[in-house]
């Protein structure tokens, strides 16, 4: 069975950093999309960044453009989600997720989601 499992999340200091990790088992994340999201407390889950396999490019919502960064380690299957500078809005419940078929570019949310990962943001 396909399974993603977020780990990295915890406190932070405003200003600090923290890299996610997404650890992939039972499918191959080398040739697909794969999407970060997050969920605050009362708001619904947003997608915050995503790495395009097939673009060779990444996205990034405006407020996290400059200061997240995705990238891949193919021999442990495994995506990261590196977050620097952070802020107090950044904290958040934050979830990776893809799927064969699944597209940045596309306006379908991906199959396959680990349980997440949470990360505070607070002094």
């Amino acid at each position: 069975q396909v399974q993603l499992v977020e780990t990295g999340g915890g406190l932070v200091q405003p200003g600090g950093s923290l890299k996610l990790a997404c650890v992939i088992c039972g499918f191959r994340a080398d040739h697909v999309d794969i999407g970060w999201f997050r969920q605050a407390p009362g708001k619904e889950r947003e997608g915050i960044a995503c790495d395009s396999s097939h673009e060779g490019r990444s996205y990034y919502v405006d407020a996290v453009k400059g200061r997240f960064a995705i990238s891949r380690d193919n021999l442990r299957n495994t995506v990261y989600l590196q977050i620097n500078r952070s802020e107090s809005e950044d904290t958040a419940g934050y979830y990776c997720a893809t799927d064969p078929n699944y597209r940045c570019s596309g306006g379908s949310n991906p199959r396959f989601w680990g349980p997440g990962t949470q990360v505070t943001a607070s002094s």
